[in-house]
């Protein structure tokens, strides 16, 4: 058997909210490791979403979330992130829940933020749980036909005071890859990884080409060799006393790999919800204030609309404004 993975973020470039990072990962036989998986799920999954489609839609998700008003951007990625984990019997009640599931440590890292304090956002926000169920059903059906199976997504936030340390102390890239490398060790760390081929696919990260002194740092003791360093690919064989893993950092991954597309689904979705907690709280400080995105203008917008109640509340800019 082989595993199959993926890394994708969203939230880099915004100057408000957090920068999620998230792993996926499936299992499948050797013999399909190379296969495309929207291939393989074709019954049950495609690459766009569409009105009259039953299918689920499982792509880049600025693809599926940019350009669109309203509810309908984050009922795509809702609807592929929370139908994978249904198929394990996941379906989790509000943020928190989901939290718990794909990343624990955010919930303790939330509460030292007004604006986050609770994360009791009822979930699904746009779905409804009846379409879910049949929608994990048919997925479910279409993975074990093809012999897929969904081990586990994992995700990494990282909230403004710590993005401020470490872009400050490090630059946005180092930063980027050193919480890649967390959802690294992560996926190298599964059980199945122990006997199983492991390969993980990575969206590349800006124009860096060059991955292996940093991955050597996180993979101590480990033998590397480079397979392949050039514009589009940076490829490396990671080997251990019996085992081994591949890591590609790819340009436009999320629409060449099913598993980073679903990554990028779960990064995006995680940010947009507690972007909803954001504005809810500071919409209710400040009445008549247009929520936001937290992208560069409209952000800076948002940020100087609130500012003479963050002063008077006494909160730390730091904490609240990502300073690039």
């Amino acid at each position: 058997m082989a595993i199959v993975a993926g890394i994708d973020e969203a939230g880099l470039g915004p100057v408000l909210g957090p920068l999620v990072v998230s792993a996926t990962a499936f299992s499948l036989p050797d013999a399909k490791a190379d296969a495309s998986m929207w291939q393989l799920l074709a019954g049950a999954v495609c690459r766009k979403s569409g009105k009259r489609s039953t299918r689920i839609a499982i792509a880049d998700s600025k693809e599926l979330y940019s350009g669109l008003r309203g509810q309908v951007g984050l009922g795509r990625l809702e609807r592929g992130v929370l139908t994978m984990l249904a198929t394990r019997g996941l379906l989790p009640p509000s943020l928190e829940g989901l939290l718990e599931i794909i990343c624990p440590p955010a919930i303790s890292q939330a509460a030292a933020y007004p604006w986050y304090g609770s994360v009791q956002l009822p979930l699904p926000q746009v779905s409804s749980l009846v379409e879910m169920v049949l929608s994990a059903n048919a997925l479910d059906s279409a993975m074990r036909q093809a012999q897929v199976k969904w081990l586990t997504v994992r995700s990494e936030t990282v909230f403004e005071h710590e993005f401020n340390h470490l872009a400050q102390t490090s630059g946005k890239g180092v930063m980027l890859l050193d919480v890649t490398c967390r959802l690294l060790m992560h996926l190298w760390q599964m059980p199945e990884a122990q006997k199983d081929r492991l390969i993980i696919h990575v969206d590349r990260q800006g124009g860096r080409m060059r991955y292996l002194e940093p991955l050597s740092r996180v993979f101590e003791g480990c033998a590397f060799k480079i397979m392949e360093e050039n514009e589009t690919l940076s490829s490396y064989r990671l080997t251990a006393p019996g085992r081994y893993a591949e890591i590609y950092f790819v340009t436009d991954c999320e629409n060449r790999q099913l598993p980073v597309a679903l990554a990028s689904m779960t990064s995006k979705y995680l940010r947009e919800l507690f972007m909803r907690i954001y504005n809810s709280y500071w919409t209710h400080q400040v009445p008549g204030l247009a929520p936001t995105a937290g992208y560069y203008a409209d952000g800076q917008r948002f940020y100087q609309d609130i500012l003479p109640v963050v002063r008077k509340m006494g909160i730390d800019q730091q904490t609240l404004y990502r300073f690039r």
